[in-house]
């Protein structure tokens, strides 16, 4: 790394290793099976340990390129494929101290090259298409995966991009529901076989099939129509799993992007549920293990028992951008001469135990500094600081510069349009609290930490009424509460819903703006969910129901993002897939200077039975 802070930690933990490193980052020898032996098994059992990561997001280094310092959080986690690489090392030095064990396995479960101005650097500013090594596919080929699964956001820079990352893998990437739009086949290998040699013994023969996450079909819409279709998780698995066992595996493996406990984003925008892994491994008959994916969770066991053969089926998921490893061990019995998993376990290491692997650093400390310098040089200058810090509950001047600039982008390419005379609104979330643009010089990563995702930018027309319908589903994300407070912000922010039982997050809560003249509001939190918008106006009259209006909307919230009403079934006018942080970059480089008096108005506010309240921070 660049930052001597981060040098110091690497030679504090490089003391630790080997058996050393696995106890701290909380391995737990797990005693081989001892379950009776079957009619007609030979009583003796072989280890396969399998490894795993997933949601990796373009995390290579611990490092916050926002914050340009090493990663940190409340947790004190640490991240990246570096950190990955020492842990995979030790447990591989680990098994081969045992002269009797099958080589490990490693495997992803996909969502790789999105997620880090590492990861955006090389799609869009140096593209991979151009000749350089994708960072993740350098990284992963020096570890040495055996295989991943498709996650959804590799679709996000085209599929230009994605045929040029698999085609830099030295390893297969699957994915057995990406299927061609006309044909139904398959469009990247569904599953792997591996043969895993056991000393003195036949080898193992495991099988891992890639299953990704039928949402694509609507997230990444305009990069996948007419092109790609996604089929169900588990209709597919059906399909596959048993070709799999025909073509003579032993084991099976399913690498899956898709969360363990059923529910979907989209509501009923498709047939196909997003999180399925539960319920793929409880009805589909043949696999033994399940890598899981998507849903950014730590899990480190979970064991189900399939309805169909009553084989048990163990889960894993290694929470996200390589915080942890998930570890399989599978014991297998040769029964009536073929190897049969009759013992399974789970468990997670911790990454922030160990050291950076300084051969993974030294590999890809060129494009980790390129990027370090990328996002910190200088784009223009602003007259006044503006934070995000107190966003969720009163109207700031960071929020209404990405509704600003979201709102401009649409209103420009409208002309010559039937809906050029529209008014234009803006729809923006407040992703970072801890995002803050300065009075002074601004730096690409000054604006990227106000908007930290990848989406871009559509416009589409709505009514009035369903403008209200849709400020009245945002407004749920605040607690019921009498009085005028002062109240702290966590007795107001962050409501837990049907959906979103532990708190709606930050960006689910969208505020909206107008461009040329205000839409005004107010959110009256004493009042019951649906009946909280008082006030509504457009240049000071008030909105009537069926007043067309054009709002300016990321892809995530327009493709059913959250379920919020309307915004997905509303036409479409504008969408040429630019993403929102580079008009916002574009915007700062083309001025030079961001005013927040051009654009910043307060327009919103929250009462308490129409007094107005007080928020602390």
């Amino acid at each position: 790394m660049t930052d001597s802070g981060e040098r110091t930690t690497m030679t504090r933990r490089t003391v630790i290793g080997g058996a050393a490193a696995l106890a701290a980052a909380g391995f737990q020898a797990v005693p081989a099976y001892a379950g009776g032996t079957s009619e007609h098994g030979s009583g003796k059992t072989v280890r396969l340990t399998v490894m795993g990561t997933t949601d990796l997001h373009g995390n290579v280094f611990n490092w916050d390129y926002f914050k340009n310092a090493e990663y940190d959080d409340s947790a004190h986690n640490d991240i990246g494929l570096a950190k990955i690489s020492t842990l995979v090392s030790a447990v591989r030095d680990r098994i081969a101290a045992d002269r009797h064990a099958p080589r490990p396995l490693l495997l992803d479960a996909g969502d790789t090259i999105q997620g880090t101005p590492l990861a955006y650097y090389f799609a869009k500013i140096e593209p991979i298409t151009g000749g350089h090594t994708h960072p993740m596919a350098a990284a992963m080929n020096r570890i040495g995966y055996d295989a991943a699964a498709l996650g959804n956001h590799e679709f996000n820079y085209g599929l230009d991009i994605l045929r040029k990352f698999q085609r830099q893998l030295r390893f297969p990437l699957l994915g057995a529901n990406a299927q061609d739009w006309t044909t139904g086949l398959p469009v990247f290998p569904p599953y792997t076989l591996k043969r895993v040699h056991v000393p003195g013994e036949k080898p193992i023969t495991v099988g891992i099939l890639g299953l990704t996450n039928p949402g694509i079909a609507i997230w990444d819409k305009a990069n996948v129509e007419n092109k790609l279709k996604f089929g169900g998780i588990v209709e597919l698995a059906k399909i596959w799993a048993p070709r799999v066992r025909q073509a003579g595996a032993d084991v099976v493996i399913a690498a899956v992007h898709s969360g363990m406990d059923l529910s979907s984003s989209y509501g009923d925008a498709l047939p196909y549920p997003e999180n399925a892994s539960v319920l793929m491994a409880e009805t589909v008959p043949g696999i033994d293990a399940v890598l899981v994916g998507h849903a950014h969770l730590e899990i480190p066991e979970r064991l189900v028992t399939n309805k169909s053969t009553g084989e048990q089926v163990v889960l894993s998921e290694p929470l996200k951008w390589g915080m942890r490893l998930s570890l399989f061990d599978l014991d297998l019995e040769k029964v009536r001469g073929q190897w049969k998993v009759v013992g399974r376990h789970g468990q997670v290491l911790n990454a922030n135990s160990v050291a950076a692997d300084p051969e993974v650093v030294a590999l890809l400390q060129k494009d980790h500094d390129k990027v370090v310098e990328y996002v910190n040089s200088k784009i223009g200058t602003c007259t006044a600081a503006m934070s995000a810090a107190t966003a969720p509950w009163e109207d700031t001047a960071a929020l209404d510069f990405v509704n600003f600039v979201q709102a401009d982008a649409v209103s420009k390419a409208l002309g010559g349009t039937p809906q050029a005379s529209l008014p234009v609104l803006a729809i923006a979330a407040p992703f970072n609290r801890a995002a803050a643009i300065p009075a002074g010089d601004v730096s690409v990563r000054d604006v990227a930490g106000l908007y930290v995702f990848d989406n871009t930018l559509l416009g589409v027309t709505m009514t009035g009424a369903q403008i209200k319908d849709y400020l009245e589903f945002s407004a749920q994300y605040f607690k019921q509460v009498t009085g005028t407070g002062p109240f702290p912000s966590d007795q107001v922010t962050n409501a837990p819903t049907s959906t979103a039982p532990n708190g709606t997050p930050d960006y689910n809560y969208d505020i909206l703006g107008g461009l040329t003249k205000p839409l005004t509001y107010t959110i009256d939190i004493a009042k019951p969910v649906g009946a909280r918008i008082a006030d509504l106006a457009y240049d000071g009259t008030a909105v009537a129901a069926d007043q067309q209006f054009v709002v300016a909307v990321n892809n995530y919230r327009q493709s059913g993002g959250g379920n919020f009403p309307h915004v997905k079934t509303a036409p479409v006018v504008y969408n040429r897939q630019v993403e929102i942080r580079q008009l916002m970059i574009d915007y700062v480089t083309t001025t030079g200077t961001v005013d927040p008096q051009t654009f910043h108005t307060t327009d919103w506010s929250l009462t308490s039975n129409g007094t107005p309240i007080t928020v602390t921070s």
